[in-house]
């Protein structure tokens, strides 16, 4: 299997045996079933259908989906941090797990990152649950793949939600290079 550097007009493929995955730039009218794989995955924070909708109009280049078979099953919301431009802040990504592909939301994950560091991202920042287990070694893989370091640090405490929410852990990768 061959990963590509995605855009727009070319995105990233990846094929199993007969299930085909395209990573691609999303669009407003995405929204709908992005907000519907959301709602249905557990553990992650739900917003709401306009969100999804208006952020892909807004913040499509720094965000990816990927289709199987022209069924939307993963995304990436993403964006470049308007104080620090050359820091990616991945924001919500989640995959259908009934897709058959292996690694798909890694994959993704590397395709998003990848594509903003060959648009001169330093940085790569994400935060996360400490019992995340699942996303802290995606994230260990990147770092491991650019031989980046990771600082981690409690970004916004549990006390600043309303509901039983858990401690927002910032992993901060970088600096990186394209090279």
């Amino acid at each position: 299997m061959t990963i590509t550097t995605a855009s727009a007009a070319d995105p990233v493929q990846a094929t199993v045996a007969d299930k085909q995955a395209i990573f691609r730039a999303p669009v407003p009218e995405d929204g709908p079933a992005v907000w519907k794989l959301v709602e249905n995955t557990p553990g992650l924070d739900s917003n709401s259908l306009y969100y999804y909708t208006l952020w892909f109009r807004d913040f499509a280049d720094g965000s990816l989906v990927t289709t199987v078979n022209d069924e939307l099953v993963g995304f990436l919301t993403g964006y470049r941090r308007p104080d620090e431009p050359d820091t990616y802040f991945v924001w919500q990504t989640a995959v259908n797990s009934r897709h058959g592909i292996p690694f798909l939301g890694v994959k993704l994950f590397q395709a998003a990152a990848d594509q903003q560091v060959a648009k001169g991202v330093r940085y790569v920042e994400a935060t996360v649950s400490a019992e995340n287990k699942s996303i802290i070694m995606v994230l260990k893989q990147f770092a491991k793949k650019y031989s980046a370091p990771i600082e981690t640090r409690v970004l916004f405490p549990s006390s600043l939600f309303a509901d039983s929410h858990h401690d927002e852990v910032l992993y901060r990768i970088g600096p990186l290079s394209a090279d």
